[in-house]
């Protein structure tokens, strides 16, 4: 497939006319990834080439922007993933977390259009993306005593707004974009609210003293009872995802994900880079009582899955754990540690609310990202189709 050459609009500067858009190796890729990206933290591990490799039944694309991407010079890149629509030869197109790349530049739809030009060729008839901008942060110190029967996050005044969030999500709505769930977030795959704990200028002691006093009695309490935390291997996979299934009955959710998902993508993010995706495990007495996951790509560091056991809760192995990967992700050089998605209720009488709790413990931030934005790609037969594809997901 050749690149495919951005027109320009009105009033671009003549620059923007080399701007293409194509198809590009992995190697390339990765090598992107692996530069300063314009993003403020760097690319997510969904945008990473191995994605691909754990999403069973999409078909896959990388594309590249840039002057050149055919020889690898990128000023931005896309995983997009393609669903083929039951009964049609069209497909869904999705970009988690994605595309990477300089949302802060004033010429977003030099990039943004010949995507959407792409996509129809491709024979998509809808879009969805995730762009990487965040929207609000609420510190952990002004969320606690902020709680309150039926009050959720957008109740209280966010310790941070991001202009650049703001003015993202502007130029989306002009363009015809559609947030996924509106104003909540029931419409979108990835979390809308997540909790990250800063690590970038800190020390260790810093990040201690960040923990508040009964997350630090609880660490010093699993010390004590003799739990021990290390890392892993695929062997301990199934024992993980037996744990999973324990948490999941007794905290009312379901993740959907089976233990040949896990081990999928354990396989391929390893494969990408060894040692991406590690499994921690907290024993005591020789037995696994929790198990939990950490992602790293570049800057950030991701605990995305937790378990543990119905018993000897006491002992505390979920602190033990968290506290341990906090450590490696600091040890690592990340900027962040992203505890992934939190719940936007500040009602303690909501069962969800406990997930929140626990995490605003380690004294982080609650940030709303941008969400998950959808659109149909033109045309009556597409528009029939994204709306028959929404019923099905609202289905499912």
């Amino acid at each position: 497939m050749s690149a495919l050459l951005v027109p320009p609009g009105r009033g671009h500067k003549e620059r923007n006319r080399a701007i293409r858009l194509g198809p590009v190796t992995a190697e390339a890729y990765r090598a992107f990834l692996a530069s300063p990206t314009g993003t403020a933290l760097g690319p997510g591990f969904l945008q990473c080439p191995s994605w691909a490799d754990v999403k069973e039944g999409w078909r896959s694309q990388l594309l590249g922007w840039g002057p050149d991407p055919d020889a690898g010079r990128l000023t931005g890149v896309a995983l997009v993933l393609l669903r083929q629509f039951p009964g049609t030869r069209k497909y869904f197109a999705y970009l988690p977390e994605g595309p990477v790349a300089d949302w802060a530049g004033p010429d977003v739809d030099d990039w943004l259009d010949p995507l959407l030009d792409h996509l129809r060729s491709t024979g998509a008839f809808a879009v969805r993306i995730g762009p990487s901008p965040a929207y609000r942060r609420w510190d952990a110190s002004l969320l606690k005593s902020l709680t309150g029967p039926g009050r959720r996050l957008g109740d209280v005044l966010a310790s941070e707004v991001d202009p650049l969030g703001a003015a993202v999500a502007e130029r989306l709505r002009d363009r015809g974009w559609r947030r996924c769930g509106g104003d909540g977030n029931d419409g979108d795959a990835q979390p809308r609210h997540v909790f990250q704990v800063p690590l970038a200028g800190r020390t260790s002691e810093d990040l201690w003293s960040g923990l508040n006093q009964e997350w630090r009695r609880n660490v010093r309490r699993a010390q004590k009872e003799g739990v021990e935390v290390e890392v892993g291997s695929a062997a301990e996979l199934p024992e993980f995802y037996r744990l999973l299934r324990l948490t999941e009955e007794r905290d009312g959710f379901r993740l959907g994900r089976s233990l040949a998902y896990y081990e999928r993508q354990y396989a391929a993010l390893n494969a990408e880079q060894p040692g991406r995706m590690k499994l921690y495990l907290a024993r005591h007495g020789g037995e696994i009582l929790a198990a939990h996951t950490m992602i790293a790509v570049g800057r950030r560091t991701w605990y995305q899955t937790g378990a543990s056991a119905d018993h000897r809760r006491e002992v505390r192995p979920s602190n033990a754990l968290q506290w341990r990967m906090l450590l490696d992700a600091h040890a690592l050089g990340a900027d962040v540690y992203d505890m992934r998605g939190v719940p936007s209720t500040l009602d303690p009488d909501e069962r969800a609310y406990g997930l929140l709790r626990w995490k605003l413990g380690t004294g982080g931030q609650v940030v709303e990202t941008l969400g998950e934005w959808e659109r149909s790609l033109g045309g009556t037969a597409n528009h029939t189709l994204y709306r028959a594809f929404q019923a099905y997901l609202a289905r499912r």
